[in-house]
């Protein structure tokens, strides 16, 4: 217990690392996928395009790689950004594409039939998403929004590939100095902490959200 109480000061900076990803990740992901769900259901085609062949290049490829790309690779063209920058980036991009998929396909699952009845009643495309397709989506994409956000927790533990200091990087390195396995299982009770926290306000906002609808 000593040591635990010994190693948390230092686990807690690799935490705020991967925390920080975690948040600006959904801070931007989400605006930039809904954006590209809208243009992925455009019917100017080269828009279309361009967002399905995105989606299709950020979705088909690893995230790991993608993270070598943007910190890497960009160099070389004369883009140069930091490994925390790098990593923001790469998540923003990747994240995003997933849901795009995920926006799309809860707009597309709202009848046609309401899209007209707005427009009978005068409503602008505008009012129309705001008022009466939004709230529903919101609904429909909670599930997998939700999916997405844990598996995101879990991601952040991939930019120890760029020799961060984040929670994964500072446990591999208090493994190697004091040869005590006591750090991993620190970060373990990290990861299920996190994952169980958003499970249960997933949960909770499903619930409240679904009685609020009713």
């Amino acid at each position: 217990m000593d040591y635990v109480i010994y190693i948390i000061p230092q686990m807690l900076n690799g935490i705020g690392v991967s925390l920080s990803i975690f948040v600006l990740t959904l801070l931007f992901a989400i605006p930039f996928g809904f954006l590209m769900a809208l243009g992925r259901m455009s019917k100017i085609q080269p828009i279309k395009r361009a967002v399905a062949f995105y989606v299709w290049l950020m979705r088909g490829t690893p995230l790991m790689l993608q993270l070598f790309f943007f910190y890497f690779a960009l160099p070389a063209v004369g883009i140069l950004l930091s490994d925390f920058n790098a990593a923001i980036v790469a998540f923003v991009f990747n994240y995003s594409a997933y849901f795009c998929e995920i926006f799309r396909s809860g707009i597309a699952a709202i009848p046609k039939g309401q899209y007209e009845a707005a427009h009978t009643l005068g409503m602008s495309y505008t009012q129309t998403m705001r008022r009466i397709i939004l709230p529903q989506v919101a609904r429909i994409v909670l599930p997998p929004m939700s999916n997405e956000t844990i598996t995101l927790v879990k991601d952040t533990s991939l930019v120890y590939v760029l020799a961060m200091n984040d929670l994964m990087r500072t446990t591999r390195n208090l493994v190697q100095r004091d040869f005590n396995m006591t750090p991993f299982l620190v970060a373990a009770v990290f990861y299920l902490f996190a994952t169980y926290i958003l499970t249960a306000a997933f949960n909770y906002i499903e619930k409240k959200y679904s009685k609020h609808v009713q």
